[in-house]
């Protein structure tokens, strides 16, 4: 088998060309599959976050209930002090035993009273977080609703792809290999370049079909000759003959 370095300059442009192929072949698989894993890490993360915050406000909820059952408790206790402290005012003795007791009488008022509008207060903070609690739980149906939608949207494409993508990774490793080191490595910079991923193209209306800036006639008429390797002066792509 012939070294790469004994091909012609045409040989070597047809084999970067038909690599450039093969590579924007790839690139529009990678493409077809779009930014849908990403988007399935981001719902993920999502739905991380939310499951935590309604761990939080569960927390918070049952801390509020439980704040309005002690002080209802609070209330029953106080209504039990003011029924014994009512029987005890019949068998007073004296004025100063009767005014005590009505102390204690206004003390356990000043309880319910107080406890009354804890639990008012908690009772507003309660339906606030039981709000936002139904909320985030709709939030969370959601996303993982729209989470099994995009994971089944990238299970098809992906099974729909993935053969022929690791077919045609393994035609690009072979293509690679028909390719000297020193032209295989500029090409795979050039390739880095650009979004596209375009290191090799045609001239399109007189134009570098990468860049579209115009190409001089005389320099044309080089690059349809094959006899040189000829980058584009304004993008650095390689120009080859569209009928390569």
């Amino acid at each position: 088998m012939a070294s790469t370095k004994d091909y012609s300059i045409e040989e070597k442009l047809k084999a970067l060309f038909d690599l450039q192929k093969l590579d924007s072949a790839i690139d529009e698989i990678k493409i077809l599959r779009g930014e849908l894993p990403m988007e399935v890490s981001d719902l993920e993360d999502e739905i991380e976050g939310l499951s935590t915050r309604i761990g939080k406000l569960n927390d918070e909820l049952d801390s509020l209930k439980l704040q309005i059952s002690n002080n209802e408790k609070a209330i029953e206790q106080s209504k039990e002090n003011i029924k014994k402290y009512n029987e005890q005012s019949k068998n007073v003795r004296n004025n100063r035993e009767f005014e005590a007791i009505n102390k204690e009488i206004e003390l356990q008022d000043l309880e319910i009273q107080l406890s009354k509008k804890k639990i008012r207060d908690a009772e507003v903070k309660l339906n606030a977080k039981l709000d936002y609690f139904k909320e985030s739980e709709g939030k969370l149906d959601g996303v993982k609703k729209n989470l099994e939608e995009k994971k089944q949207e990238l299970t098809k494409i992906t099974a729909d792809t993935e053969i022929q993508e690791q077919k045609m990774v393994k035609k690009s490793a072979s293509q690679g290999k028909k390719i000297e080191d020193r032209l295989l490595n500029a090409y795979k910079r050039i390739r880095k370049n650009y979004k596209n991923g375009l290191a090799v193209v045609t001239i399109d209306r007189d134009s570098c079909s990468g860049c579209f800036a115009k190409i001089p006639p005389q320099r044309q008429l080089e690059i349809k000759q094959r006899k040189r390797i000829i980058l584009c002066e304004h993008c650095g792509r390689l120009l080859v003959d569209p009928e390569l």
